[in-house]
């Protein structure tokens, strides 16, 4: 069955590149499998309460078992592009030391199959499974992990540069510092509050020793990708924009402005004085090839009550049409946020890719086998909109990738979220493409077409 375009025919720049994205622990599996070591996903989801039905990544897609398969999908959907991590624990079981051959061998077979069908490999680093060793010793929070990453970048990089057409050293340094740290809601579960910001520094300056790392093995395009929401008063009382402008300088500005100018914004500085050391800024400010903007919602901040442990509380997005996981779809909130980010930060950004996007839709099959998720399809219809839209207006973006492939573990919500244009049992773990798939597949092949 052919699913037609929602909407109006796309226009986007020749070189335009659509793909897909994943993590390793949300699809892999085989936890135990060729001398992977624990990561502190393993550790979190064994504790009662931490995700909501009680799973795990130990199997999730297993895809570890599956590669051959999975790729074959890919090259069905025509995309160009394919981002996956790799699993630091797989590579280096301890987090450093010893490398793992078994799990390097793993990554040099995902790259080859990718590139045997054309399609270009996008490597992040890090996604969010630190090595259990590691944490044992303190996480991110201590800035040894920072020195066991960049050995870890280096052997990763000394195997795959050759080959690997882009490179994400950390994958949104503050969703791993905000939740991990920060709240406690996401893996290792530290409720640290804004002492987490000896983590959001650490997650930093990985990035920059990695994106250096990457570069003297040979690495051709390195840039980040960062989760942005855009963030919205609760309304216009002095109280609530000032909660919210802080809390957009926490969210978005702290990960934006050492990245791309080399200085903390001002609200944060003195809260980073007493741990960046000298250098750091220069260490983390690396030229970036490409700017990798991770969008799903927008936020709505308000003033919290005096007693509250926290200056700003988290307020209801109300008027527009919620995925199956209760976040408010607002395509035009993608649009104005990549307008403002091109007028505001011009000539130190590079180009952009919306590295991830992508809806929960939980329909399951039919009485035919079909999975008809047609909400995945406007969803993705309304933020390719966008994108053309902020394109049309001026602003640099060169790719859209989707999340996901296929339906994984998705973190604290575990199996009950389906993010996949694949869809996954989970019992039995065969894959049926969603009719989503067969859009995407529509659009991107239209998209050729135009372009000649």
């Amino acid at each position: 069955m052919t699913s037609q375009p929602t909407g109006a025919p796309l226009t986007l720049p020749p070189g335009f590149r659509f793909g897909t994205t994943a993590a390793a622990y949300c699809v892999e599996g085989a936890a135990e499998a060729d001398g992977r070591g624990p990561s502190i996903w393993d550790t979190f989801t064994q504790q009662p309460g931490r995700v909501v039905d009680g799973s795990s990544g130990a199997v999730a897609a297993d895809q570890y078992h599956r590669l051959d398969e999975d790729v074959v999908l890919l090259k069905g959907l025509g995309v160009q592009a394919h981002k996956f991590s790799v699993s630091w624990p797989r590579v280096l079981p301890e987090g450093r030391g010893p490398v793992n051959a078994k799990g390097l061998d793993y990554y040099d077979r995902l790259v080859d199959r990718l590139l045997a069908h054309g399609i270009e490999p996008m490597a992040t680093l890090y996604h969010w499974d630190l090595p259990q060793a590691l944490e044992d010793d303190g996480g991110w929070l201590n800035r040894g992990t920072v020195d066991a990453f960049a050995q870890y970048a280096e052997v990763v990089a000394e195997r795959l540069a050759d080959r690997v057409a882009h490179w994400i050293p950390v994958h949104e340094p503050g969703i791993a510092a905000s939740l991990g740290y920060g709240n406690g809601t996401h893996a290792p579960g530290r409720r640290l509050f804004f002492d987490s910001l000896v983590a959001s520094h650490h997650l930093l300056l990985a990035h920059g020793r990695g994106a250096i790392a990457l570069r003297a093995a040979g690495a051709v395009s390195v840039g980040c990708a960062n989760n942005h929401n855009p963030i919205w008063p609760a309304s216009q009382s002095d109280a609530d924009v000032g909660a919210a402008k802080f809390f957009d300088t926490l969210w978005n500005g702290l990960y934006i402005e050492p990245t791309l100018l080399g200085r903390f914004p001002d609200d944060v500085a003195p809260m980073m004085a007493d741990i960046a050391e000298p250098g750091d800024l220069v260490t983390i400010r690396q030229p970036l090839d490409f700017y990798g903007v991770n969008y799903y919602f927008p936020m709505r901040l308000g003033a919290a009550p005096e007693d509250a442990e926290l200056p700003f509380e988290l307020r209801e997005v109300l008027g527009y049409p919620l995925t199956d996981l209760g976040r408010p779809v607002v395509p035009d909130a993608l649009r104005e946020w990549l307008i403002m980010f091109r007028a505001r930060y011009r000539a130190a950004l590079p180009p952009l890719v919306l590295t991830e996007t992508g809806c929960a839709d939980n329909t399951e099959p039919g009485p035919d086998g079909t999975v008809d998720d047609q909400r995945r399809i406007d969803f993705l219809a309304a933020h390719l909109g966008a994108v053309q839209e902020a394109i049309a207006r001026g602003v640099d973006v060169r790719g859209f990738y989707c999340w996901s492939l296929l339906d994984g573990f998705e973190w604290i919500e575990g199996l009950t979220q389906r993010f996949g244009l694949v869809h996954v049992d989970h019992e039995t773990l065969v894959r049926t493409p969603k009719r989503s798939y067969q859009w995407y597949a529509d659009v991107i092949a239209a998209q050729a077409r135009a372009a000649g």
